[in-house]
């Protein structure tokens, strides 16, 4: 497919109806005309971190993808993806793919020879048959992985390093722990209503999401609620897409979420709005937090904090309170602070004393686990006998609760450290040093944080293999890059953090060029282990890829998807048969008490406050508060580098208002400086009215030809929750700040 092919495409989905580049289409452009049957036709998923999992069609035709489209037996996908989707064929044959292994010759410095997989695998092999024989055990290895293939096969690398014995494991996540552990305590667990539900709503507030360009297909639902009568809020801080299609717009202070929340609570407090029923017979603890609000709280308070007037306040409090059924939508972005578990609870707070939860079209809708119950045959693998590892309190947890590794001697097991201190944990490591780095579904130079520390931490190493698909700017300070699989060239099955559709991966083509899935990749490490040190790994050396893809099914999948056979989803994907598509419609909790909880012990037990109390922000350390969320053309620094996507995002911009512009004396597109006390970037400016006048925003995104990245300007401040449930806490991404001058 060209670049011009690519673009008819999207013109005859209508994904570009909405795109401002809409206008540099050639005119009079039109779709080919389709036979089915001239093609083979697979089924797959969008592997990547976004809630929509996309389910996929895809047409091959003399052994070449020609093109996809969203699998219309999904009600969720409908048929359609997003503009990054419809650009994943130029992802496989892509130029600038990385085809074979290859070595590079001084870290950094360009000099990459291409070597066979048999030579790249004894290098390997043999440096940790080194570092083991060095330090008595595994634990100089690290691994460090996380979003960029979220097939359930991938684990398969988890899997690997338990195979090779206790090893060092980077654990937690950037994305949403701290709303993660937040809803625990107040519910049990994580669990969303089935956001096709949201159509049910009367009153929907979308809280620090942005939909309209991180989960397109939800906006249907979203419309379909208003279509009914529904009113829509949405707060951000940015006036985003979404947020212009909202009945109602709040741009608060950055961070004072849970002031405005608990001054909603309030105002529906004074005015006897609590659903009694619910909080007497569902929930404990209310009693103590009405008291809390009635001492603590006023909705002056929450304006002064806020910046949104006291009477706007009331007046969406009252109108959420007295609709039935209502919904706030939480979205992650929100929750990236050092108050940002604190928040998620005092909007946790307000949906339940309203009734919200437990409804059709209710609830506080943050994501849910509850079609994950595959095996992880690919993750829980076996020590070699006589392995030895950590000896401290406990070893690594990660998001999904699946142990990382089997049949442990409780003396030993794997060495956490925090995923989001990254580059400091490295460089603190001792007893042994992080000696060599293992990076998988992951850019740590785009995705974690402190990019300078980061330099520093990877000098200390002496081995970093990537396996990667592209030379990201972690591949440019690797020693190894080994060529991975596309979603296109591997089996695997994917869930959502988000809906309940579960979807089959084919592999539809033959893997381009020399690239191996992670489970090959791990097969192959496994035969040189074994080689030079018989029973040094456990892991199989010979996988048919297919068949351990269907080693992650069992009966419980089968029963919740309502199908008898893992090959029924080549039909189409199929949507979990829970009970009632709303979240918790039995009232029974997963909380010690078994009811909702005000009131949590086993949170103030964490060091947190057993009640949804307000937590202050961070101070501010430079003059303008950085935001750098998601772009609409990429996904952390995916997509972004694809010469297609570049007819959308050619380069990165800085955005400011009109007052900070003039008070800088900045003209829109000058070259500027953005810098703080962790690094700088250079790029040039836009002025919108969007962005608050104390604000700085740069989408993130990794750019091929450029050097950008915001990972310059954010450090590794940790945000207030998120170790109970994901092994390490959240980070405060949007808890930074900067400066900006001319260049």
């Amino acid at each position: 497919m060209s670049r011009r092919s690519f673009l008819k495409g999207l013109i005859a989905s209508g994904a570009l109806a909405t795109l401002p580049c809409g206008l540099l289409l050639p005119r009079n452009a039109s779709a080919a005309p389709f036979n089915k049957s001239d093609f083979q036709i697979f089924r797959n998923a969008c592997p990547r971190n976004c809630y929509d999992t996309c389910s996929m069609v895809t047409y091959v035709r003399d052994g070449v993808v020609r093109f996809v489209e969203g699998a219309p037996e999904s009600t969720f996908t409908a048929g359609g993806l997003c503009v990054k989707g419809y650009s994943y064929p130029r992802r496989v044959y892509s130029p600038d793919r990385i085809k074979y292994p290859m070595v590079q010759d001084g870290r950094g410095s360009g000099n990459w020879r291409r070597v066979s997989w048999d030579e790249a695998m004894e290098r390997i092999a043999r440096k940790l048959l080194e570092i083991k024989e060095k330090d008595g055990n595994l634990l100089g290895l690290a691994l460090t992985k996380y979003s960029g293939n979220f097939g359930i096969t991938n684990y398969g690398v988890e899997g690997m390093m338990s195979s090779l014995g206790y090893t060092t494991r980077l654990v937690g996540t950037p994305c949403w722990p701290a709303g993660i552990d937040a809803q625990n305590y107040d519910l049990g667990d994580m669990w969303c209503n089935d956001p096709e539900d949201m159509e049910k709503s009367r009153y929907i507030i979308i809280w620090g999401a942005n939909p309209a360009w991180c989960s397109v297909h939800s906006m249907k639902y979203v419309y379909a609620a208003r279509d009914r009568g529904a009113k829509i809020v949405v707060i951000d801080p940015v006036l985003t897409q979404t947020a212009t299609k909202g009945d109602v717009a709040w741009q608060p202070e950055t961070g004072s979420d849970g002031a405005l929340a608990l001054g909603m609570a309030r105002h529906v407090l004074d005015l006897g709005l609590v659903d009694r029923d619910f909080v007497a017979n569902n929930a404990v603890g209310f009693e103590e937090f009405a008291a809390y609000l009635r001492s603590n709280v006023t909705v002056e308070w929450a304006a002064e904090k806020s910046g949104i007037p006291a009477d706007d306040i009331r007046h969406v409090a009252e109108e959420f309170a007295t609709a039935k059924p209502a919904t706030i939508w939480i979205g992650y972005g929100m929750q990236r602070h050092i108050n940002g578990g604190a928040s998620v609870r005092a909007i946790d707070a307000l949906v339940a004393m309203t009734g919200n939860v437990g409804k059709v079209g209710g609830g506080a809708r943050y994501g849910h686990l509850q079609t994950w119950g595959f095996n992880y045959h690919a993750m829980i693998q076996k020590a070699p006998a006589g392995s030895t590892g950590f000896t401290g309190k406990s070893g690594p947890k990660g998001e999904f609760d699946v142990t990382a590794g089997s049949a442990a001697p409780a003396a030993y097991t794997d060495r956490a450290l925090n995923i989001n201190k990254t580059a400091q944990e490295l460089l603190d490591a001792q007893d042994p040093p992080v000696r060599v780095l293992w990076s998988s579904c992951k850019n740590p130079f785009a995705q974690d944080f402190d990019r300078n520390k980061m330099l520093r931490a990877f000098e200390k190493l002496e081995m970093v293999v990537s396996v990667e698909q592209f030379f990201t700017e972690t591949v440019r300070h690797s020693d190894i890059v080994l060529p991975v699989t596309t979603l296109f060239e591997e089996w695997t099955v994917n869930a959502s953090y988000w809906h309940y559709w579960v979807s089959l991966n084919e592999q539809a083509i033959a893997p381009m060029h020399e690239a191996k899935s992670n489970i090959e990749i791990a097969a192959l490490l496994s035969k040189h282990m074994n080689r030079l040190s018989p029973g040094s790994c456990t892991y199989p050396q010979d996988i048919d890829t297919r068949e351990w893809m269907e080693k992650e099914f069992n009966k419980g999948v089968y029963d919740l998807l309502g199908i008898s056979h893992w090959q029924d989803l080549r039909k189409g994907p199929a949507k979990a048969k829970l009970a009632s598509s709303a979240s918790w419609s039995d009232r029974t909790f997963k909380t010690p008490s078994g009811k909702y909880e005000f009131r949590s012990d086993l949170c103030a037990s964490h060091g947190h406050k057993a009640l949804p109390e307000y937590k202050e922000g961070r101070k501010a350390y430079a003059p303008y508060r950085l935001l750098t969320p998601h772009s609409k053309f990429a996904i952390h620094s995916q997509f972004a580098n694809l010469d297609w996507m570049e007819e959308f995002q050619t380069e990165p911009f800085v955005y400011l208002s009109p007052a900070l512009a003039r008070a800088k004396g900045i003209a829109d597109l000058d070259t500027v400086r953005v810098f703080n006390p962790i690094g700088e970037v250079k790029l040039r400016a836009k002025i919108t009215e969007t962005v608050p006048g104390d604000c700085l925003l740069m989408y993130e995104a990794w750019f091929r030809k450029l050097d950008f990245n915001v990972q310059n300007l954010v450090d590794d401040e940790p945000a207030d929750m998120g170790a109970y449930k994901t092994g390490a806490p959240g980070v405060a991404i949007h808890d930074q700040f900067a400066d900006v001058a001319r260049a």
